[in-house]
């Protein structure tokens, strides 16, 4: 089974986090059209194919050619979005996260953590295996802020050529002065370190890992995003094996650590060997020069596909006709 966790933060209203939405008034419904994208092949919440300032389309295209090509079940959850999908999905009641300059960032993440455990005992009575995505724009943020209050040293990856490394060490300052700690100050305590700098989705996909029964294989399927949720768990003593499934833009971003920081984690990764270096579409050669790089559980959506007998190389084929399809009817 391949879950999609859709969730907003309002770290991703802070100017330059951000670039899932071409403006500040479409990132709103980033999460959500991908959801519709992945379930029903092009966005409802919104008339448009979600894509980056420059036209980048989102790698929800990928999960999308994934499920195509191999035919696995996909499960929508929404856990604090500002908007709905239109597609069916199941509704955590969750509110978006808030600035946690600001604020704490999920005041509520017990109550989170609780039904999302509920939801990961009925899902892992369904599936052998279990591939958690993640749609929430300004999420590698969070789980920056997440990872050095638990004593992880390394640079999350970002959807941008360019990572605003400055930007993100400026709200961790400001962050951390508000809520009195230093690095490492959070180690040990996770459920404190999601309420106070997380995310919904982390707390959600959290719950539910820890809800899901011993003998399910569990893929965190994203970037930096999932080895911060990883080191959540590891801190909560969760020891079981964890494989973080991502792809290769990630992997080789020279702007982060990913390598590093799963090794510190102690979590196996997948590196989904994607390659539009031959596309004929710019906006998917392009990521190829670090734009995107991942999202929508894209890495985890092509190991899944390779578990069920389909090559990469089909995933990539099927992702240009999706897209030229996608681009005739706009």
């Amino acid at each position: 089974m391949f879950v999609l966790v859709i969730s907003g933060s309002d770290v991703s209203k802070i100017p330059g986090v951000s670039i899932a939405g071409s403006n500040p008034e479409v990132i709103p419904y980033t999460a959500p059209a991908d959801a519709d994208l992945l379930l029903w092949g092009k966005p409802h919440v919104i008339d448009a194919i979600p894509v980056d300032p420059q036209g980048h389309p989102t790698p929800a295209i990928i999960t999308r050619a994934a499920s195509c090509e191999a035919g696995f079940p996909i499960f929508i959850i929404r856990s604090g979005t500002y908007l709905p999908p239109v597609v069916p999905y199941i509704e955590m009641n969750a509110n978006p996260g808030q600035d946690p300059q600001i604020n704490q960032a999920v005041p509520e993440v017990e109550m989170l953590i609780e039904k999302s455990k509920s939801l990961g005992q009925i899902l892992g009575k369904s599936s052998k295996k279990i591939v958690i995505a993640e749609s929430l724009p300004g999420g590698t943020t969070t789980a920056y802020l997440v990872l050095k209050a638990l004593g992880y040293n390394g640079m999350v990856s970002s959807a941008s050529p360019i990572n605003p490394i400055q930007l993100k060490d400026q709200i961790w300052a400001n962050t951390a002065k508000r809520i009195g700690i230093k690095f490492g100050d959070l180690h040990g305590k996770p459920i404190d370190a999601i309420r106070e700098l997380g995310d919904p989705m982390q707390a959600t996909v959290f719950g539910m890992v820890t809800g899901i029964e011993d003998e399910r294989d569990i893929i965190l399927a994203g970037g930096t995003q999932m080895l911060a949720v990883a080191a959540l768990l590891r801190q909560a003593r969760y020891n079981k094996p964890l494989l973080v499934a991502t792809t290769t833009y990630v992997v080789r971003d020279k702007y982060a650590h990913f390598l590093d920081l799963a090794k510190q984690i102690q979590v196996d990764i997948y590196s989904a060997p994607l390659d539009f270096s031959q596309s004929h579409f710019p906006g998917l050669a392009d990521y190829e020069k670090g734009f995107v790089k991942e999202g929508v559980g894209a890495g985890g959506a092509v190991w899944y596909a390779e578990q069920l007998g389909v090559t990469p190389i089909r995933v990539i084929r099927k992702t240009e006709q999706l897209y030229q399809a996608m681009v005739e009817k706009s």
